[in-house]
Parts: structure tokens; sequence; C-alpha cells
């Protein structure tokens, strides 16, 4: 059973930058799929990025191209996100996800059933 454990996120200025990551203490993190996704109060989620099992196919939400990078390690287990020039727009709280399925993991709207979700951290943008 793989249990998706969260760290990073915090306070930061716009313009600042920081990195997400998201370790899976399970067995199978290099066959899945990992997305980030994430929610403000009142809203629905909605997809950021994700990466494919082999950590060559990536897909991003236009707000966040350029400005954020998805990338793994599958040695480690864990998969990152890091993210550049931070807007207060982009405050949320932020979820990793795995699936093995990728077409669940790019779906939009955001595909609530994924295998296994991250408990979520807050990412906060001071203007």
């Amino acid at each position: 059973q793989a249990q998706l454990v969260q760290s990073g996120g915090g306070l930061v200025q716009t313009g600042g930058s920081l990195r997400l990551s998201c370790t899976d203490s399970g067995q199978f993190f290099s066959s899945m799929n990992m997305g980030w996704y994430r929610q403000v109060p009142g809203k629905e989620r909605e997809f950021v990025a994700a990466i494919d099992w082999s950590g060559n196919g990536k897909d991003y939400a236009d707000s966040v191209q350029g400005r954020f990078t998805i990338f793994r390690n599958n040695g480690k287990k864990t998969g990152y996100l890091q993210m550049n020039n931070l807007q207060p727009e982009d405050t949320a709280v932020y979820h990793c996800a795995t699936d093995s399925n990728w077409g669940r993991i790019i779906a939009n709207p955001v595909y609530e059933n994924l295998e296994f979700w991250g408990q979520g951290t807050l990412v906060t943008v001071s203007s």
C-alpha cells in the first residue's frame, strides 16, 4: 500500500521560489505516473503538472508553464514540483497524487479517484 508524504511549501513573497516534494513509501513508485494539483477554498481542484512513470513525459497547466517544473527521482521514490516566480494567485493547498493511468492523471476536470494522494501542503504567496 503506497503512502504519499509531502514536504515543502510555506510562505513566500511574490517572485520567490519553493520546492514541493512527494515521497512514496510503497513499492511501485517507479511504475506510477504522478501529478500535482491545487485547490483554493470554495473552488474546484485544478491540475498543475504531471510526469509519467519514466520521467520523459510531462504536462503543465497553462498558468504555470515556464514557471513550474515537475521532475522525479525513482531511486528515491520521490517526485518534485519546483515553483519559481510565484504569484499571489498560486496560493493554494497543493496535493500530489499517483496513478497507473496517464489519462486519469491529466484529466480535466481533475479525476478525484486517483489511486493515491498526498496529505496536502499549503503554499502562500504574499504580495
